[in-house]
């Protein structure tokens, strides 16, 4: 007899339900969504968003000029030690209260009672802002990738203006949220298709890539991890940390799987370990592609670094016109992925800040499909900001790459104002089932600090002496997005400030899923509503 047909664990199955709809009902929410994203799928979500290949293809342009091999190698490791740190964080909190608002909720949970309200706006507009900016950077990657691969089949006589880089960017956008807009069972199946084609391409490019490259482009040892080169200005120590924009924008919007813990089967267990195994696995992996580039590419990394795509030349120079081609449309396929799960998981962070009515159109966007099950409203209006984000490309090349820049930013801030709350603040935190004890409280601290560093040295234009055209405007667009909001705050009458109460119940008293977990026992957890309402 199959699995499926146990009926021990058909019992299991229906136990973990019932134990995810009470602990969500203790939050406060409802059960709206289908529980369909097995824990598989809840790593694959990260994972796939993660992407590795065509992740680190969209930023060698951040790594190249600042520093080059060691940057990569020894820049990857470093970074993605302190990206581990903060997914160890996160994922406490992901266990203790598995709900899609994720961030912002914590924060209104942990955070003192004079500024809870005002850190979880914050939060909230940060995390929606970092979730739309990262759907726009992917997508733009995936547009550059699409064009690159026309350029290699014209043999290098075709070159996309930028109009016509805006049209196929637009169009991925557009396919994405129709994708999304799929059923919830659709949509956590293909996660395991895209956890598949991405370690497919790793396991190609780490192994396959050092057999094939020709001997004039195989870097010595001291070349590849030593020769450090500096194209843009900066003194060396301040490149290097500039070049942890690559690792950090790979392995960033983790907290995607936080937000489809409504749709997560035992959430309280898939979510966190998702959150861990998806970072744990991305840096190890992308520490093993970046260590076999760095061999591979050569060492003219100024040809390198002139070019529009500069892994595609490393693929030409290796594998020859032909292979490199097919091979970049599985890296291109792969980056199409990554949008998809990136649009899912901001859909759904919309969706719960709507169900709290702190957006405009909240009342629009707080409405799942009776069709498909799923909120289609949240998905177009994420999709539609980042078209218009992408708007940046015909303001010049660095306007569009603020993009990349504002994806970690504003999400740091949305990760590290929860994380911090819940020790200065004053709560009774009582963990899920992940929980680093006596690790907790050094863990939060190393990630705050990494944090609020890298989010201040990501403010930073790409050379010392930029022009109009050469400054980073991720402060401007984030600047004026928080600024907006912090006046939709406190605007007279109309002011969040009048109305805005943080998490709004959706679940009654006496609602029988208030009462029992599925064991029998009462259950106490800190994320009751009762300790925050």
């Amino acid at each position: 007899m199959g699995k499926s047909n146990d009926p021990e664990a058909q019992k299991r199955k229906e136990e973990i339900k019932k134990a995810d709809v009470r602990l969500l009902a203790q939050l406060g929410y409802k059960q709206e969504f289908k529980r369909d994203f097995k824990p598989l799928e809840v790593f694959g979500i990260a994972f796939s968003i993660i992407g590795l290949t065509p992740s680190i293809a969209s930023v060698l342009f951040y790594s190249l000029p600042n520093g080059g091999g060691p940057a990569m190698v020894w820049g990857w490791l470093v970074a993605s030690a302190f990206v581990l740190c903060v997914g160890m964080s996160m994922a406490e909190l992901a266990s203790a209260m598995p709900t899609s608002g994720g961030l912002y909720f914590w924060t209104y949970a942990f955070a003192s009672p004079r500024w809870r309200k005002l850190l979880c706006w914050i939060v909230g507009y940060a995390n929606t802002i970092g979730n739309i900016a990262a759907v726009a950077s992917i997508d733009w990657g995936c547009a550059v990738q699409v064009m690159a691969a026309a350029t290699i089949a014209s043999e290098d006589s075709f070159s996309p203006t930028s109009a016509q880089l805006f049209g196929v960017y637009a169009g991925i956008v557009i396919s994405h949220g129709i994708i999304c807009c799929l059923g919830t069972t659709i949509l956590a199946r293909l996660q395991t298709v895209y956890i598949i084609l991405n370690v497919l391409l790793c396991m190609v490019i780490i192994i396959v890539l050092p057999i094939t490259t020709p001997t004039e482009f195989r870097n010595t040892p001291a070349v590849a991890l030593g020769d450090f080169t500096n194209f843009n200005g900066w003194p060396n120590g301040f490149a290097f940390i500039l070049s942890f924009l690559a690792p950090l924008w790979t392995i960033c919007s983790f907290d995607s799987s936080v937000h489809i813990a409504e749709e997560s089967s035992n959430a309280s267990v898939a979510v966190p370990w998702g959150i861990v195994n998806a970072i744990s696995v991305g840096g190890i992996l992308g520490w093993a592609i970046n260590m076999v580039l760095a061999f591979c590419m050569g060492p003219d990394l100024e040809a390198l670094w002139d070019s529009d795509q500069p892994m595609a030349l490393i693929f030409l120079n290796s594998f020859g016109r032909k292979a490199t081609l097919a091979l970049w449309i599985v890296v291109c396929i792969v980056q199409y992925m990554m949008g998809t799960s990136m649009l899912l998981g901001a859909s759904r962070q919309t969706f719960a800040f709507s169900r709290d009515g702190a957006l405009p159109f909240s009342g629009w966007l707080y409405q799942i499909s009776g069709y498909t099950k799923t909120p289609v409203n949240s998905v177009w209006y994420d999709a539609i900001l980042a078209i218009v984000m992408g708007l940046l490309v015909f303001a010049g090349d660095q306007a569009i790459n603020a993009a990349f820049a504002l994806s970690v930013t504003a999400l740091y801030i949305a990760y590290a104002i929860p994380i911090a709350a819940r020790f200065m603040g004053e709560n009774d935190f009582k963990p899920g089932p992940f929980y680093l004890g006596r690790l907790s409280a050094p863990c939060a601290i190393v990630s705050v600090a990494f944090m609020s560093f890298m989010g201040v040295v990501f403010l930073f234009p790409t050379t010392p002496t930029a022009t109009l055209g050469d400054m980073n405007y991720s402060v401007v667009v984030l600047g004026g997005v928080l600024f907006l909001s912090l006046v939709w705050y406190y605007i007279p009458v109309y002011g969040g400030v009048n109305w805005f109460t943080g998490p709004i119940k959706t679940v009654e008293k006496g609602d029988p899923a208030l009462e029992m977990n599925s064991f029998g026992a009462q259950t106490n957890y800190s994320g009751s509503s009762s300790n925050y309402r």
